[in-house]
C-alpha cells in the first residue's frame, strides 16, 4: 500500500462520497428486460439469469452488456487481534499465502483462470498488523483512509465486472465485530469458527469481540468509525473498492462473510449503497447467511464454501457469463420462426 494513496483526506470526505452515489441506468436495464421478453422461452423462465443480465445492463449503462474485462481483486491484511488467540493459524500464513497466489498455487488462481478473469493481489502493509481492537482502535483515521484509498484507487472505469476477496489470518473476528456493531444481537450471533478454531478458540473470539465493542462504544453510532475501530486494512480496501466500482459504473460480485461485512457499512450509509453488488454465494461461516439477509442480498450459490480469497465470487463469474450468453445469443421468436404465446 502506497503512503501516497490518499483518495480521501478525511472521514467526512469519505462520508460525502458514500452519500453521493449514481443510480445506474434505468433505460439500459429496461432495454435488457424488453429483449428478454422477445427471446425463445417462456417469460421469466431463466429466473435469476434474466435479472443478472438486467443488473449488468443497469450498472454498465449498456443495452447489451459485455464481460470482456473481468478482474478479481484479493486484498491482504494482518490483524493485531490475533494476539487474543482467535485463529487456528499464525499470522505469518497471510504472507505465505500471498506468495502462493503469486506462484499460481491457490484455489483463486484456478478459479480466476477458468472464469476468464485477471487476478490482482494487493498486500496492505502486512509487516505492520492493525492494532488489537480489544485494546486500541484497529486503525486510526489516517491508516483507515489510506486502506480505503488503496482499494478505491485499484478499480478503474475500463472494467466490466469485478470480484472482491480477501486474505488475512484472523479476519473473521473483525468481520463478526463489524456485523455485531452494525446490526446488534450480540457477538455469539455473528461469530463462527473461521479457519477452524475449537470450542475454546470460538469462545476467545466472542470475548474479544465483546471487549472491542465495549472499548469502542463511542464509535458504534457511525458506520465508518466502526469500520476503522473494529476492521482491518483488507476490509477497508474492499469498502473503498466497492465504492469506486459504484462511481465507475462497474458491477460487483461479493465473496463471503469477511467481504460482505467489509461493505456492510456502505449499506448503512446509503439506502441503495450495495445495489450494484450481487452476493455470489453464502458461505459456511456462521453469520454470513444472517448478514446477507440483513442486507437484502440473496446469494447465487450455496456450496458450503468458507475459503475466502474471492473464491465464491470468482466461481459466480461463470454464472454471470452464462446469463449474458443467453441474453446476447438466444434467438427471438421472430428470428427463430417460433410461435409466441
Amino acid at each position: 500500500m502506497s503512503p501516497q494513496s490518499t483518495a480521501f483526506k478525511s472521514l467526512e470526505d469519505l462520508r460525502a462520497a458514500c452519500l453521493d452515489l449514481p443510480a445506474g441506468s434505468d433505460a439500459a436495464a429496461g432495454a435488457v428486460a424488453k429483449r428478454q421478453d422477445t427471446l425463445t422461452k417462456p417469460p421469466g423462465s431463466l429466473g435469476r439469469l434474466e435479472t443478472i443480465a438486467a443488473w449488468l445492463g443497469r450498472w454498465q449503462g449498456r443495452d447489451m452488456p459485455k464481460l470482456d474485462a473481468v478482474k478479481v481483486f484479493v486484498f491482504a491484511g494482518n490483524h493485531g487481534v490475533t494476539a487474543q488467540g482467535v485463529s487456528a493459524y499464525p499470522s505469518e500464513v497471510t504472507v505465505q499465502m500471498v506468495a502462493n497466489f503469486a506462484g499460481g498455487g491457490a484455489a483463486i488462481n484456478q478459479l480466476a483462470r477458468i472464469a476468464g478473469a485477471k487476478l490482482d493481489v494487493i498486500p496492505l502493509d502486512l509487516e505492520h498488523p492493525t492494532g488489537d481492537f480489544t485494546q486500541v482502535p484497529a486503525m486510526d483515521e489516517k491508516a483507515f483512509l489510506a486502506a480505503v484509498s488503496a482499494g478505491y484507487d485499484a478499480v478503474t472505469n475500463d472494467l466490466d465486472l469485478v470480484c472482491f476477496g480477501e486474505m488475512g489470518i484472523g479476519n473473521t473476528t473483525p468481520a463478526a465485530a463489524i456485523s455485531t456493531a452494525l446490526f446488534g444481537g450480540g457477538a455469539e450471533k455473528w461469530t463462527g469458527r473461521g479457519t477452524g478454531v475449537d470450542d475454546a478458540g470460538l469462545q476467545r473470539k466472542v470475548v474479544a469481540i465483546e471487549a472491542g465493542l465495549k472499548r469502542h462504544a463511542d464509535s458504534l453510532s457511525d458506520p465508518l468509525k466502526i469500520a476503522a475501530a473494529l476492521g482491518g486494512r483488507e476490509l477497508a480496501a474492499i469498502f473503498g473498492a466497492t465504492l469506486a466500482a459504484r462511481k465507475n459504473n462497474v458491477p460487483v460480485l461479493l465473496d463471503g462473510f469477511v467481504c460482505t461485512a467489509a461493505v456492510a457499512p456502505l449499506a448503512r450509509l446509503h439506502p441503495t449503497g450495495l445495489a450494484h453488488t450481487v452476493a455470489a454465494h453464502v458461505s459456511a461461516e456462521a453469520g454470513h447467511r444472517r448478514l446477507l439477509e440483513a442486507l437484502g442480498l440473496p446469494p447465487l450459490l450455496d456450496l458450503g464454501m468458507r475459503l475466502g480469497e474471492g473464491s465464491g465470487a470468482c466461481l459466480a463469474v461463470n454464472i454471470v457469463r452464462s446469463a449474458l450468453e443467453c441474453h446476447a445469443r438466444m434467438a427471438s421468436f421472430a428470428e427463430a420462426g417460433v410461435s409466441e404465446k
